[in-house]
């Protein structure tokens, strides 16, 4: 592969953390995140979190670059989101437990964790200019979600020049429907593989 960077995108404890820590927080802060659907949580950590998981260490192992990206505001009361998070009252507060990647994922000392305030990270963080920086040609993403931050952050990426590879089954969206018509959606703008497809290509 060429210089290339692993980006997971938004998978943090306000989007898919557990449960008893998000019914504690929310007493502590002012944005609340909307219920997930019924069966989110479950298929997340059976079959999604795992190939997760597998991407990182591999990615880990190989040396490449590893970027978290979280939703996370620069100030307390959200002022500086996007309209659309404004809108949909997305957000979450700098510093707080939502805003912290999950611990299967904690990021080591050395990994970047970027905390971003709208759907795509190349618009309200300075992720371009890193990538550049250390020399980064090609970008593999996976995250949450399928068919919003994951579908805007690929073709951003593609747009920008970057080679794109979306890891199909280290991703999600709120159902199964909209997963596959984000995949189609976006599929000319990268290659589209599974975790296993990745790993034996860059082993």
């Amino acid at each position: 592969m060429a210089p290339a960077a692993l980006l997971l995108v938004d998978v943090q404890n306000g989007t898919c953390g557990p449960a008893a820590g998000r019914a504690g927080s929310a007493e502590t802060s002012q944005f609340s995140p909307s219920p997930r659907p019924p069966g989110f949580d479950a298929h997340f950590q059976a079959a999604v979190l795992p190939r997760l998981e597998q991407a990182l260490d591999h990615a880990r192992r190989g040396g490449l670059e590893v970027i978290h990206t979280v939703i996370a505001n620069l100030t307390a009361d959200g002022r500086d989101r996007s309209l659309d998070y404004k809108r949909s009252g997305l957000g979450f507060a700098p510093g707080s437990w939502e805003a912290q990647v999950i611990a299967p994922l904690a990021p080591l000392a050395d990994e970047l964790v970027l905390p971003k305030s709208s759907s795509s990270p190349f618009n309200s963080t300075n992720l371009d200019y890193l990538l550049r920086n250390i020399g980064i040609t090609e970008l593999v993403v996976a995250g949450l979600l399928t068919d919003q931050c994951i579908d805007h952050t690929v073709k951003d990426a593609a747009d920008r020049g970057y080679t794109v590879t979306c890891l199909i089954d280290a991703c999600m969206a709120e159902s199964a429907e909209r997963h596959r018509a984000a995949l189609s959606c976006f599929r000319g703008y990268g290659r589209l593989c599974t975790v296993t497809e990745f790993i034996a290509v860059s082993a």
